[in-house]
């Protein structure tokens, strides 16, 4: 089978490639997938591939190989490097960033990309009066707040002006939320552009069959070198027993996020399980703003109530550990190494229960089925509610699909729930704080803060951390930052996972990011 060009017939080979494999989950998978195909089994089907619209690393994971930013993470690291921008220069007082932009790419519509397609992905973001703002919304556009202006200087050159220095601006820029879209494309598409993605990446889309797979084809007109493989195919598969029966019986070549229980039956030479360390944390929402949650003793008593270590340990089979604060401890240089984890000790979280007048409280706890960094989430959901229940909380379980998992937590739990589980992979120390513990970061502001979290002094850290261009200080304001935090336990905090992918024989020169995406370009598949 031959998916080598986009063109009708290419169309209908990747398609056609989909029906032969049985790529649904109603019919039953072949032994061999074909080679030159690399199939992907994902932990959910994507809301969306305009990388301006989407928060999931599920959905960065097809992204990343269909769109390119002005810079990426060198592999292997959250180090920043050139991609469609070949240098840039930083003004002294760190408010103004010129990129020189690569000559000679094109998007996969065949039309040029200039300075023009970098000033329209970032306007449409930020600015309300776009003509293709309603294309939206776009949740992580708090990523890119400092942009004062970004104007064209010539096709080649673009400039971007903040109203303040701001530190993670370049990291932010590498993140998917930077990827540079076709202003053309959008114009043509407007709010389906998120099914009718066109980037200038290594793949191209080809097709996107709801609930059963999404395909794309090789570039072979991509700057930076030819990909490895004719095509990949992403099948959304949520159950983790399925998937894991989907991997085993060659349905498909490489899975992500394999359940802790599972990694035994991958052992020996038919499969290579990869791993690797990244800024990941898995918390618990806490309902700050109303119900038992309001009261901070009722939140320091979850976090004695539930036994992480044995999450940890049990659930997850050792593949994380406990976390300690909102931090993870792969950003070393921010990360408060002072703090420990609060300890099991459900007679602490009774006291603390009973002075807060909240014995025998009544909880909604929201739970998913999967997603994006969930880690096992209605195993680990079920036990949190028997630890909860162990102290004497009422806690009912609602379960939900991912994307409607997220279209009730991430509006906000007022009204709603008292908890929500809830997973970030970031790419800053400045990232998951800012959007998500902020006052203004509250939901009806236009952030992540879905559990209405504030404290004063946390915003001021936060904002002064963002804006120095010292890194000491930066990291002394984040530690800071995280200390207050875990005393005011906004979170329950779990853990933070080591992340793993199972490949099979057939699969070649892949590896993990810590970054948490998936890079594809130069992965074979015989």
């Amino acid at each position: 089978m031959k998916l080598l060009k986009m063109t009708r017939r290419g169309l209908m080979a990747a398609a056609g490639a989909a029906t032969l494999l049985g790529m649904t989950a109603a019919v039953p998978a072949i032994a061999q997938t074909p080679p030159g195909v690399l199939v992907v089994g994902q932990i959910a089907e994507p809301k969306s591939l305009d990388p301006s619209t989407v928060t999931a690393v599920n959905d960065f994971r097809i992204l990343m190989n269909v769109y390119d930013g002005l810079v990426r993470y060198k592999s292997g690291t959250l180090e920043v490097e050139p991609a469609l921008a070949t240098g840039w220069k930083i003004s002294e007082d760190g408010t103004e960033y010129t990129f020189d932009l690569r000559e000679g790419v094109t998007f996969h519509d065949g039309t040029a990309f200039d300075a023009d397609d970098v000033v329209y992905t970032f306007q449409r973001m930020l600015n309300e009066d776009h003509p293709e703002h309603d294309t939206g919304p776009f949740p992580l556009s708090f990523f890119f707040s400092a942009i004062e202006t970004v104007e064209a200087i010539d096709e080649k050159t673009v400039k971007f002006k903040l109203n303040a220095p701001y530190a993670p601006f370049l990291s932010n820029l590498a993140y998917p939320t930077g990827l540079i879209v076709s202003s053309d494309a959008v114009a043509a598409k407007g709010a389906e552009f998120g099914r009718n993605p066109v980037g200038t990446g290594p793949f191209q889309f080809a097709e996107w069959k709801s609930n059963e797979l999404v395909v794309v084809t090789r570039n072979e007109d991509y700057w930076d070198g030819v990909a490895k493989s004719e095509a990949v195919l992403f099948r959304p598969i949520t159950d983790a027993n399925t998937r894991v029966a989907e991997m085993l019986s060659g349905g498909i070549d490489m899975m992500v996020e394999v359940p802790p229980v599972a990694l035994s039956e991958f052992a020996g030479d038919a499969y290579t399980v990869n791993e690797q360390a990244g800024p990941h944390v898995w918390f618990l929402i806490l309902n700050a703003k109303e119900g038992p949650f309001a009261d901070k003793r009722v939140r320091q008593a979850a976090n004695y109530a539930i036994n992480k270590t044995a999450l940890v340990n049990d659930v997850l089979e050792g593949t994380a550990e406990v976390a300690a604060g909102p931090t993870p401890p792969a950003f070393a240089w921010a990360y408060n190494e002072e703090l420990s984890p609060y300890p099991y000790d459900p007679e602490k979280a009774k006291a603390l229960l009973a002075e807060a007048g909240a014995e025998g409280a009544e909880l909604t706890f929201y739970v998913t089925e999967g997603g994006s960094g969930m880690l096992d989430p209605v195993a680990m959901g079920t036990a949190i509610q028997a630890d909860l229940k162990a102290v004497g909380l009422d806690v009912k379980i609602e379960t939900y699909e991912w994307n409607s998992f997220l279209g009730e937590v991430n509006p906000g739990l007022e009204g709603k729930a008292d908890m929500a589980e809830m997973a970030w992979m970031t790419n800053d120390p400045d990232t998951l704080p800012y959007l998500a513990l902020r006052t203004d970061a509250w939901p009806d502001r236009g952030g992540f803060n879905s559990g209405y979290y504030s404290n004063p002094e946390v915003d001021k850290l936060l904002e002064a951390a963002r804006s120095s261009t010292d890194q000491a200080e930066r990291a002394r304001l984040y530690k800071e930052m995280q200390t207050i935090v875990q005393e005011d336990a906004p979170w329950v905090f779990v853990a933070n996972w080591k992340q793993n992918a199972v490949t099979s024989d057939r699969v070649s020169n892949f590896s993990l990011e810590p970054s948490f995406l998936l890079l594809l370009k130069d992965v074979e598949k015989n």
